[in-house]
């Protein structure tokens, strides 16, 4: 049985940014992990959604999951609102602005912002639409409290947060499961916990709580 892994980066990155997130899921699942690369500034998140469909339709697989960080997230879940006949698998999100982004809104009031962040930030962040998963995958939820990065520099973010994005922004109705973990935005990316308890979700459908 293969089991494949597909990590989806967020805005302004590429993947290689996870090499030491997906090496450790790859060790705890014995899983083969992928990262898929895409324009995260130029393209919208319907055509990226699109061409990580047609990505994962390459891929030989009798699993297969999805962990999408941050802009990554919103990918994946425009996927499965079309998505082609895939593996059977689960999703965990990473730090993903399910409910928009109030640091997104105050860097695209800045000279530029709004251009700088793209077409996808623009679709999906800035103009918030209500979210609900009915999918047939079970999704799990990861959220940071440790409040270090640019977001809080930018706006203020009033409630907890991983410095980026705030924990009621990170929320889907129907998600299987959510938790919150003290590691920053970016710190998911290099977090041994992040990587467990992703690697737990993936495995059981469930956190390590």
């Amino acid at each position: 049985m293969r089991c494949v892994v597909v990590y989806v980066h967020g805005l302004w990155l590429t993947g290689h940014e996870a090499l030491l997130l997906r090496g450790r899921i790859a060790g705890a699942l014995g899983a083969d992990v992928r990262a898929f690369s895409y324009p995260s500034v130029a393209a919208t998140i319907s055509a990226n959604a699109a061409a990580l469909g047609r990505f994962l339709t390459t891929l030989p697989a009798d699993t297969l999951h999805l962990v999408g960080h941050s802009l990554g997230g919103l990918v994946i879940l425009r996927l499965f609102e079309n998505a082609p006949a895939l593996a059977p698998g689960r999703v965990v999100l990473l730090g993903s602005p399910i409910n928009g982004s109030r640091a997104a809104h105050g860097f695209a009031r800045l000279p530029g912002g709004r251009r700088f962040m793209g077409r996808g930030v623009d679709e999906e962040v800035l103009t918030v639409r209500p979210r609900l998963w009915r999918g047939p995958r079970e999704i799990g939820v990861i959220a940071g409290h440790s409040p270090w990065g640019l977001g809080r520099l930018i706006a203020p973010l009033e409630g907890p947060n991983d410095g980026t994005i705030l924990i009621e922004e990170t929320r889907l109705p129907g998600a299987t499961e959510q938790i919150v973990v003290p590691v920053s935005h970016s710190g998911m990316l290099f977090s041994s916990m992040v990587a467990r308890q992703t690697a737990q979700f993936l495995r059981h459908g469930k956190f390590d709580r």
